[in-house]
């Protein structure tokens, strides 16, 4: 068995198919199918199962494609290693990001480092569920996680970017859109609310908000992105809350500042031996602006 191998089982599991994975891979799908074969003959029990569908993992191929991501990752960082003591930063970097969280920071900071790096590449986990977060820190696939709470289960070392202020965002004809004075929760409590994917970190925000003021608002609409949820808003659907740096251009006019004010932490988490990668960028997010204030974004 060699690298190469588990990289074409993780694209297939991935793809779901021969056909994308091929495709995605540069080969031929006959040339694939064979690799899959001999991987399978070589491990002694059957990785997928061929359905209608596609390809699905085995219970033993599960088993078998968690250590695999680990060995590929293992690959990539000793690759990244190697050039960076030669004095170049190459090869990916793994983030993991919660909802909204660094939504302007984070890009830009890594716009950045890659015109200064451009061999450089990124992968970011968006919102990853508790357990896939753990799933990732433990097989030490992050190389950095950037939250307001450090998981259970991540040794990394945190560092403190600074703070992230949360705003009401509400329809352009909305009677409270012009009032000047910051709103309270319970001035919202009769709206209907667009809030998030069950269980994120931002929905599970918003939930215990409700309850730390005895609120029980209607739902009217989930959506599993900030932009979108900003945009469902604009249109009228209902109102929320979400973090300030979320919002997507043009529609700062739409958010008001909240009393008491909402803030919470934004920290980052760094692997305990970070590599020059990870240092470069933890570097340039400390230079960001994290605590640019809701009214200076809104201009309310």
């Amino acid at each position: 068995m060699n690298l190469r191998q588990y990289e074409y089982a993780l694209t297939v599991a991935e793809e779901g198919s021969i056909t994308a994975a091929a495709d995605r891979l540069g080969m031929a799908q006959p040339s694939l199918s064979q690799q899959i074969g001999t991987l399978e003959k070589q491990v002694g029990v059957r990785l997928f199962d061929r359905t209608p569908q596609g390809m699905r993992p085995t219970m033993a191929g599960r088993a078998f494609l968690a250590q695999a991501e680990v060995a590929a990752t293992a690959s990539r960082r000793a690759f990244t290693a190697a050039r960076a003591a030669d004095g170049e930063l190459a090869g990916e970097l793994v983030i993991a990001v919660h909802l909204g969280l660094g939504a302007r920071q984070l890009p830009r900071a890594l716009g950045e480092l890659r015109r200064r790096h451009p061999r450089l590449q990124v992968t970011i986990h968006e919102e990853p569920d508790p357990a896939e977060m753990e799933r990732l820190a433990r097989q030490g696939t992050l190389d950095m996680v950037l939250v307001h709470e450090i998981p259970s289960g991540c040794l990394f070392d945190v560092r403190e970017l600074g703070e992230e202020s949360y705003v009401a965002v509400l329809p352009p004809d909305h009677p409270l859109s012009d009032r000047d004075e910051p709103l309270a929760l319970a001035d919202l409590a009769d709206e209907g609310w667009v809030r998030f994917r069950r269980g994120s970190k931002l929905d599970d925000y918003l939930a215990g908000l409700f309850a730390d003021h005895g609120l029980a608002p209607r739902t009217v609409g989930r959506a599993s992105q900030v932009s979108t949820a900003v945009r469902l808003v604009a249109e009228g659907l209902g109102v929320t809350v979400v973090p300030l740096s979320a919002i997507p251009d043009g529609c700062e006019g739409l958010t008001r500042t909240l009393r008491p004010a909402l803030t919470e932490p934004v920290l980052a988490g760094v692997r305990r031996v970070p590599g020059r990668a990870e240092t470069a960028l933890l570097d340039h997010l400390l230079r960001q602006d994290w605590r640019r204030s809701a009214v200076e974004r809104s201009g309310r």
